[in-house]
C-alpha cells in the first residue's frame, strides 16, 4: 500500500508541473515581441507630463470675461453693441498768399508775420555839427529838397515813422554832397539814417556832421540857409 500511494503522489504532482508549464507557454506565445531597438539610438523615454499639450481653461460660468491687448469681445447675448462714433472729417486750411507750407508734416504751416506799418512824412528833420565852432544846428528839409549846411547838400528821398502803438522807428533815405573848392558836387554819403541810432550810418567828414532827428507830417517852414538859427 505504500508503494501505490507514492506512484500516486509522484503522478500528482507531474500532471501538476505539465499543467503549470502549458499554461505559462501560452501566456508567452501570446504576448505581443517589442520591436527590435536599432543600433546607436537611445531607447525612446516615456512622454513626460510637461510634454502634453496646454489647452486654455475656460471661466467658470457667470465670471467676467477678459480679452487679450488689442483683442473685441462680443457684446453679450441679449445686448445690442453701441454704433461707432461718427468720424469727423480733416479738413486742411488754405495756404495764405505769399506763404509756402513745409514739405513735411502737412498739419504745420508757415507763418508769414505781416511787416510793420510806416507812416511816409513829407518832411525830414536834421541835425548838422560844426566841427571847428562846435555848433550844432536843427533844420527841415522837404522830400526831395535840398538843403544846404556849410559845405554840404543834404537832400532826403524818403522819411519814415511808426504808428504811436508800435516801437518807434524814424528812418530817412538820404544823399549828401559836398561842394568842393571848385564847385563841383561829390556824392560823400547814400543810405539809410536811423534816428534812434545816429553813429550807425554816419556822414564822414572833417568839418561837418550830418544826422536824421525826426520826421514831420506837415512841410518844412522857411528854408533857411546854412548857418542861420
Amino acid at each position: 500500500m505504500s508503494r501505490s500511494a507514492s506512484f500516486l503522489a509522484i503522478a500528482t504532482l507531474l500532471a501538476a508541473g505539465s499543467v503549470a508549464y502549458a499554461q505559462s507557454r501560452n501566456g508567452i506565445e501570446s504576448a505581443p515581441l517589442l520591436p527590435p531597438a536599432s543600433v546607436g539610438q537611445p531607447p525612446a523615454a516615456a512622454p513626460s507630463q510637461s510634454a502634453r499639450p496646454q489647452y486654455p481653461q475656460l471661466p467658470p460660468p457667470g465670471a467676467p470675461r477678459t480679452a487679450q491687448p488689442g483683442a473685441q469681445l462680443p457684446p453679450p447675448s441679449g445686448q445690442q453693441q453701441p454704433p461707432a462714433a461718427p468720424q469727423t472729417p480733416v479738413t486742411t486750411p488754405p495756404v495764405a498768399p505769399g506763404s509756402q507750407a513745409p514739405a513735411g508734416d502737412s498739419n504745420d504751416y508757415v507763418v508769414v508775420q505781416p511787416s510793420a506799418e510806416r507812416i511816409s512824412n513829407p518832411t525830414a528833420v536834421y541835425a548838422g555839427l560844426d566841427k571847428i565852432t562846435g555848433r550844432i544846428t536843427s533844420f527841415e528839409a522837404a522830400i526831395g529838397e535840398t538843403v544846404q549846411f556849410g559845405a554840404l547838400q543834404v537832400t532826403p528821398r524818403v522819411c519814415y515813422t511808426r504808428p504811436p502803438t508800435e516801437t518807434p522807428n524814424t528812418t530817412s533815405f538820404t544823399e549828401v554832397n559836398e561842394i568842393t573848392l571848385k564847385g563841383e558836387a561829390k556824392r560823400i554819403f547814400t543810405g539809410w539814417m536811423f534816428a534812434s541810432s545816429p553813429g550807425l550810418h554816419a556822414v564822414e567828414h572833417p568839418i561837418y556832421d550830418v544826422w536824421l532827428i525826426d520826421c514831420k507830417a506837415t512841410p518844412p517852414g522857411t528854408a533857411k540857409s546854412a548857418g542861420q538859427k
